[in-house]
């Protein structure tokens, strides 16, 4: 992965490592432990991250986050600040959230920066599933995702009435709906840079997050880029190579890169010792 950042260095992209432990809560199978269990096992303790009560319906890739990795969370906490208090220019209220490759994480990472986000003192956050062929976002939150952006865009359907409340105040979401037929047709058509727009002008207090398909897969999600303020550009540790990486970079434009998250990287026993005991979970944030 040390290619893949001298890579995005050359594109013009800041870069921070990530690291992770053993586990990755981004990959459902490898959480063992139910939301229930885990409730069970620390009845007495509240999560740092998200109030017990408010994780009705969430899945345990979410609550496990929460539960067993500090780090993780801290992680996203500096993603929080690098949004809120950028070096340069004013916040971005629009921010992509996409990948070079699948399975590299992206919307586990879009889901984690809404809900940080929406922690935030004074902010809210509305996420938009734009991965209108693997809809994700209803299914993670557990609300109803049955009609959503592919409603819109298709036929018209008023934004105010597919927006979905998550158990999190001040965290919502628009779902994807049901898969169309024409998912590229549907995202590069005039109706989603309108909708980008109209949700940032109507909304003055939240940050518009959106989750797009990886860009590997999906043509559009180049297009998608343009209509946003800031990219989020998730890389799977021994996924994407470094190549493929440089040329989305250089295919968004690096003046739109809000930052690299390097997903699931595994520290060998030398990192190990050096951070010390009870660092093996960390996850760590790269921008």
């Amino acid at each position: 992965m040390g290619k893949v950042s001298k890579a995005l260095s050359k594109a013009g992209a800041d870069t921070e490592q990530v690291i992770s432990g053993s586990v990755d809560p981004s990959r459902e199978k490898q959480t063992n432990a139910s939301p229930q269990t885990v409730i069970k096992k620390n009845k007495k303790e509240y999560r740092p991250h998200i109030p017990l009560q408010t994780t009705e319906g969430w899945n345990e890739r979410i609550l496990a986050v929460s539960e067993n990795f500090p780090g993780v969370l801290e992680s996203f906490r500096r993603l929080r600040t690098k949004i809120i208090h950028p070096a340069q220019g004013e916040p971005a209220k629009s921010i992509l959230v996409t990948s070079a490759a699948q399975g590299a994480g992206k919307s586990f990472v879009c889901a984690n920066l809404g809900t940080i986000m929406a922690q935030g003192v004074d902010q809210h956050a509305l996420m938009v599933d734009c991965d209108l062929r693997r809809p994700t976002l209803a299914h993670l939150f557990g609300v109803d995702g049955r009609e959503g952006l592919a409603d819109h865009l298709r036929d018209g359907t008023d934004l105010s009435t597919l927006i979905r409340k998550t158990s999190l105040n001040r965290l919502s979401l628009i779902p994807a709906g049901i898969p169309p037929q024409n998912p590229s047709e549907l995202l590069t058509s005039e109706k989603m840079p309108a909708l980008v727009n109209e949700l940032v002008g109507r909304y003055h207090d939240r940050f518009i997050i959106l989750d797009s398909p990886p860009a590997q897969a999906a043509s559009e999600t180049a297009i998608l880029a343009q209509h946003v303020d800031k990219v989020v550009l998730v890389v799977r540790w021994g996924g994407a190579g470094r190549e493929q990486v440089k040329r989305l970079v250089e295919q968004i434009g690096r003046e739109k890169i809000l930052g690299v998250v390097f997903n699931a990287f595994e520290m060998n026993i030398l990192d190990k010792k050096m951070k010390g005991e009870g660092y093996e979970n960390y996850y760590s944030e790269g921008y």
